[in-house]
């Protein structure tokens, strides 16, 4: 009798296996393959995977029929490759000239390898890819020491391994150091393991779940809670590739305004306008160069977009010419949310044209934000997004440079927008489920499009919301931080980790949101600024003044030190921004980059180390530490303020000071600097100084100007020169100019640190004098003594004009 009740309670269990709440893909039953095109079907589900590249297949797998092939990242097509497809009873076999994939046919999975055999990436043997309703994800064996970047904007540690991440862009006031989700979404990472990265960018707009390790043993997984499962897999050798060939299927940055790089001074808030005016005359009198001073919420009627409070602004467009004339351009924040008001022009045109989202009733959706009960605009619309581009002319026509985009996850009072909400999603009804996600990039892609066709002329975008494919349109920020060193720290790992996501143009509120910093913690924000690529002074409306002088007179000197090496780093971090524009490599860059199988650099004591460019390393500390322990990858690097060379594969203890951040200079690194000027609307001097640092390791140096402004860069109006140091052959080699753009600088003041007396240096010019002959002064960079004395270390120096068109020096 027990026996037989036994068996009756395992009835149930039995009888519910046949309907596993779990739906797998299960085994191919039709196979089709067309040139580089293999579509598929299998007992649950229809699929389709596509050679994209030689380096880069793209799988679909839906358990519908696959539906239309949309994104509002992807922009690349596929290209025509050599792909031999093969297929036998057991499996299908993709070759091509970089990788080989292995699909299973009994059970669909995908295994992904190197031409000489090894594992790069693989389908879990057991899980694969499967339904929990309209969840789906893929499960990926965790290869042995595996290690994995990226993923965009994402707090914790630079190696995610052992965590979980969610993608819903999140409001997240003040986040936590280890909240997640906060504000933008970018599903793409990069696994690391073996001496092998591959990379993975799953494009699917609903909320979606990864997970590298995260309360399991077994596997690492991505997946969305709707839609279909849609990724892209990337293999190359060396992970900047990967980075590369994202940022060609997502699409690149273009040249930002120049102004856009220099100090840019912000608050919540600045007014009225005579306010306005006294941090700009402040900023000139104490000789703190800046490029920009940015208005939030505050300059409106009542917080109602595209007004101007009359009161508190009465002419604005005087203002912003007085501004102008001082060589300061304005930005000024936009929110989604346009108030319900009649009589309101922009709620009126909106409500006539139809242009919000909507209840699946028809009606209007209402949220509270700022201005009280709005509607929103439907960005997912064409129609919307042409209006938008219309109206934000309001901004250029009162002479507004920039526009900075904010509570755009969508952010709204209680921060729970219903479920049911729809959205046009370019003509394929779509809830807010799926749309959530997108709409931060889509009102700041609409912003760029409205500005450009308004001033035919380059505008500054920022966002705090977005989707992956950002780059493309808008400048992204770490939102609303606190002002506390661990979120200082954070903030450099989530710029590297935004940089090894394709996103380049990045940057923190300098100082922290929330809260008051201390002087210390100030004076560490604002150095580490000055290597930032976009360098931003934020604080909230009830937190003390933080502007540099707030802090006293030490600080303000400590301020007025790093900004202006900042600009005189300009034609440095220029040409940086040139290379994403060229090839997708980020400027704040994780030593994961180039030191990619460096154990080291994954250590939490190091993770917050990064590069500026492909010269600087820059070691921030929490300020209240007085010795820092600092990793030097391989190579040799030299102190940016003394010149002294440290090897590299080693640790350091240094002593910290208020007043220095540690900074070095990689070997073999060009430099190109500017005299200092108090706003890129100021013409430096005549001449470029070139600073050449001796090394053991062959580097080129991709040197870049152009007008700053417009786009006629794209029709040739360039000066772009390569200028390698070649340590195999002893010479530095100028190369020839590209372009039909004049350089702005007649002469070039070349500058040696690491050689001695006993080099020689030779150039196209038959100069054949000793190095001796141009040893200079001691001068070293007193961030306690003038400005201008960032000229380097015991250098030597020779000044060329910049009208020889080529040529080499031989030392």
């Amino acid at each position: 009798m027990r026996k037989l009740y036994l068996l009756f309670l395992a009835l149930p269990f039995f009888s519910n296996a046949q309907t596993n709440p779990v739906l797998s893909a299960g085994n191919i039953t039709h196979v089709q393959i067309e040139k580089q095109q293999i579509s598929f079907k299998t007992e649950n589900a229809q699929g389709q995977i596509v050679v994209y590249s030689p380096n880069m297949l793209r799988v679909r797998l839906d358990k519908k029929e696959l539906g239309r092939d949309f994104s509002y990242a992807v922009i690349a097509q596929p290209q025509t490759c050599n792909a031999n497809i093969a297929q036998s009873e057991e499996s299908i076999t993709i070759t091509t000239d970089s990788l080989r994939a292995i699909i299973n046919k009994k059970p669909f999975s995908v295994a992904f390898y190197t031409l000489d055999g090894k594992v790069i990436n693989e389908d879990e043997r057991g899980l694969q890819n499967s339904w929990v309703g309209d969840e789906v994800t893929a499960y990926k064996h965790m290869q042995n020491g595996e290690r994995f970047v990226g993923l965009g904007e994402k707090t914790g540690n630079l190696d995610r391994r052992g965590e979980g991440y969610t993608n819903w862009n999140t409001d997240a006031f003040g986040y936590a150091t280890n909240r997640d989700p906060i504000y933008s979404t970018i599903p793409f990472y990069i696994g690391i393991h073996s001496g092998l990265n591959y990379g993975i960018f799953l494009d699917n707009t609903f909320q979606s779940d990864f997970n590298f390790g995260a309360s399991n043993d077994r596997f690492s997984s991505f997946g969305a809670q709707g839609g279909e499962l849609n990724y892209y897999f990337i293999y190359h050798k060396q992970l900047k590739d990967i980075i590369g060939t994202y940022t060609q299927l997502t699409g690149r940055m273009k040249m930002p305004p120049l102004w856009s790089l220099g100090y840019q001074q912000n608050r919540y808030s600045y007014y009225p306008d005579t306010e306005v005016m006294r941090i700009a005359q402040t900023l000139r009198e104490k000789k703190i160069p800046a490029d920009g001073i940015t208005l939030d919420i505050h300059y409106m009627d009542k917080y109602k977009l595209f007004t101007w409070d009359k009161e508190r602004f009465g002419n604005p467009q005087d203002m912003n010419k007085k501004l102008q004339d001082m060589g300061f351009k304005t930005t000024v924040i936009v929110d989604p949310g346009i108030k319900v008001e009649k009589g309101y022009e922009a709620w009126e045109e909106g409500v006539a044209k139809d242009l919000f989202i909507k209840y699946p009733d028809g009606t209007n959706y209402t949220g509270q934000v700022w201005p009280g009960w709005c509607n929103f605009p439907d960005f997912t619309n064409e129609k919307a997004r042409a209006w938008w581009r219309e109206k934000v002319k309001f901004f250029a026509n009162t002479g507004v440079s920039g526009i900075w985009n904010d509570m755009n996850e969508i952010s709204t009072w209680g921060q729970k927008m219903p479920s049911n909400i729809l959205f046009n999603y370019d003509g394929a009804l779509a809830s807010n489920k799926q749309a959530h996600n997108v709409y931060g990039s889509l009102m700041a892609r609409s912003s760029f499009e409205g500005m450009v066709k308004a001033t035919n002329k380059r505008p500054f975008i920022l966002t705090r919301a977005a989707y992956a494919g950002l780059q493309r349109y808008t400048a992204i920020w770490t939102g609303d931080n606190r002002s506390e060193d661990d979120h200082m720290l954070l903030g450099v790992r989530l710029l590297t980790s935004l940089g090894l996501s394709g996103v380049s143009f990045t940057g923190m509120d300098i100082g922290g949101f929330t809260g008051n910093p201390s002087v210390g913690l100030y004076a560490k924000w604002i150095q580490l600024g000055a290597f930032n690529p976009y360098f931003r002074n934020h604080t909230a409306v009830n937190t003390k003044s933080s502007e540099p002088w707030a802090y006293g007179e030490e600080v303000t000197e400590i301020s007025r030190n790093y900004v202006s090496l900042r600009y005189k780093l300009l034609p440095y971090l220029y040409a940086s921004f040139y290379t994403s524009v060229s090839n997708g490599l980020p400027v704040a860059r994780s030593l994961a980059i180039d030191n990619t199988f460096d154990d080291k650099i994954y250590d939490t004591q190091f993770q917050n180390q990064f590069l500026f460019g492909d010269a600087f390393l820059v070691a921030p500390f929490e300020s209240t530490k007085g010795f820092g322990n600092i990793y030097f990858p391989k190579g040799n690097w030299y102190n940016l303020y003394t010149g002294e060379k440290q090897a590299g594969n080693s640790e350091k203890i240094v002593r910290l000071s208020l007043q220095k951040m540690p900074v070095y200079v990689k070997e073999s690194s060009i430099v190109p600097m500017q005299s200092l000027i108090q706003s890129t609307a100021e013409k430096p001097s005549d001449t470029l100084s070139i600073h050449i640092y001796k090394g053991n390791l062959n580097h080129t140096f991709v040197y870049y100007e152009d007008d700053g402004e417009s786009y006629d860069y794209e029709k040739g109006a360039f000066y772009k020169r390569a200028i390698s140091y070649d340590a195999t052959n002893r010479k530095i080699v100028f190369g020839a100019v590209e372009g039909n753009y004049a350089s702005k600088f007649k002469n070039l003041k070349l500058v040696f640190h690491g050689f001695d007396a006993q080099d020689k240096i030779k150039t196209a010019q038959a100069l054949q004098d000793d190095f001796a002959s141009f040893l200079t002064p001691i001068s070293k960079f007193d961030p306690q003594g003038s400005a201008n004395a960032v000229e380097g270390y015991k250098v030597k120096s020779v000044v060329i004009s910049n009208n020889a068109k080529q040529f080499e020096i031989k030392y």
